[in-house]
């Protein structure tokens, strides 16, 4: 097979496209170990200075996708999953899931941890003692059935060849490519199968898109993936220059939700799980303005609270922290960041909040290294509020003073106090579908 790599990699060099059957001898014969990764190297990079077309892309996902195991949810109804590309304080699946559940939809969804300064939902969840995000096949798609809500960790061996080229694109500059990126995350989408794709494409300084340009491309890439595998793929562009919500931190973050499953949750952490599940909605048929009146009352009328407070039990979870949130393991040191002058909060650096969470303990470096679930940021006040001198903007949960004076210093680095109010840019940037 390796005889015909060489002409593979002049072909993309040159700028041409590949077919199908070529991706797949490139691909999957990387993922069996049949062709080295010096070859695959230089295939990585010619694509990063060549490009490629949507329908390779399509097809590269695809195979990508095919390389491993691919969950059959076809017993399930009206199923759908989400993806958010990664932001600070983004405990958005948390509450969105049992929305989308008392909507009638059936989400049966592998999540992953966090890693660096994003947080993982998996990570959140285990900050509720006994839940367990390990579930048999079997069980896992009658919980589906039963509540219209499964989260598990990624034990499956889903896209393989993603976890592969991922690592080699990491060594060799080729992370920041298009492509790369549209195909690596929506192989695992398409392997996880769901029919119905609502994308969170954040745009900014806490997220890997900095630009709404380069979010928009991104997301226009991932929902023509979707339609070329026959999927329903929708994509909601928002803004990540600030964090979701007032706290950042795996049991801040629970309490958060569950806050907003009650209906009194922050404006713009409510506002996005509203739209992402009308995008939801929509793609079944429903009228956008009947969707979001229905989605809204989710958050009124308990139905989601109760779907989250079922699915928790049901992987044996204690409900009686999703009734009594305070109860959750907050980290018992407390410090402040305080105004040095009168003005208005001009920005709140999402990146330097993750990263203070990340030096408190409430994230990882490396997989697989233990969290503390109780540390992490409350941003008190935000941007675009008016501030006076000696107030606290943020506040810090710590243990034992692990990481607070890193910490401290990322956050007055990350807050900005002028004395021009500055407009706050919105939170829903664009859709793409």
């Amino acid at each position: 097979m390796t005889s015909h790599i060489p002409d593979l990699i002049a072909k993309k060099r040159d700028g041409q496209e590949h077919s199908r059957a070529e991706l797949e001898t490139l691909v999957l014969g990387y993922t069996r170990g049949e062709v080295p990764d010096y070859q695959v190297s230089a295939w990585l990079m010619a694509i990063y200075l060549r490009g490629m077309t949507p329908r390779e892309v399509a097809d590269l996902t695809l195979v990508m996708a095919a390389s491993g195991d691919q969950f059959d949810l076809s017993s399930l109804s009206n199923t759908v999953d989400k993806h958010s590309t990664g932001g600070v304080g983004d405990k958005t699946s948390l509450i969105l899931t049992p929305m989308l559940a008392a909507l009638g939809l059936t989400v049966a969804k592998m999540s992953g941890r966090g890693l660096a300064h994003t947080g993982g939902t998996i990570d959140k969840l285990e900050s509720i003692p006994g839940w367990d995000g390990t579930l048999s096949d079997e069980a896992f798609l009658a919980q589906a059935r039963a509540i219209g809500l499964a989260l598990v960790g990624q034990s499956k061996d889903l896209a393989p060849a993603d976890g592969l080229l991922y690592a080699l694109r990491d060594v060799t500059a080729t992370v920041a490519c298009l492509p790369l990126i549209a195909s690596s995350i929506m192989s695992k989408k398409l392997a996880s199968g769901a029919q119905t794709i609502v994308l969170d494409v954040k745009v900014g300084a806490g997220a890997f898109m900095k630009t709404l340009e380069d979010g928009r491309e991104l997301a226009r890439a991932m929902v023509d993936i979707g339609s070329h595998a026959g999927r329903k793929v929708r994509a909601v562009l928002t803004d990540m220059d600030a964090p979701l919500g007032h706290l950042a931190g795996n049991s801040l973050e629970v309490q958060e939700a569950i806050s907003t499953l009650n209906g009194h949750g922050p404006h713009d952490l409510t506002e996005l799980c509203v739209a992402l599940a009308v995008e939801a909605l929509a793609a079944y048929g429903q009228d956008p303005q009947q969707a979001e009146a229905r989605a809204r009352q989710t958050l009124q009328d308990g139905s989601a609270l109760a779907k989250f407070r079922a699915f928790v039990a049901a992987q044996g979870g204690d409900p009686t922290y999703v009734d009594h949130p305070d109860k959750l393991d907050v980290a018992p040191g407390r410090a402040e960041v305080l105004a040095e002058a009168s003005g208005y909060l001009q920005a709140v650096d999402a990146l330097a909040v993750g990263q203070a969470v990340l030096v408190l303990g409430g994230g990882r470096e490396r997989k697989g290294e233990q969290i503390d679930h109780g540390v992490g940021v409350e941003l008190v006040k935000k941007p675009g509020e008016t501030i006076k001198v000696g107030e606290v903007l943020a506040r810090i949960y710590h243990r034992d003073g692990r990481g607070l004076d890193t910490a401290l210093e990322l956050l007055r680095g990350g807050l900005s106090v002028g004395q021009t109010q500055l407009e706050v840019p919105e939170l829903i940037l664009g859709r793409v579908e």
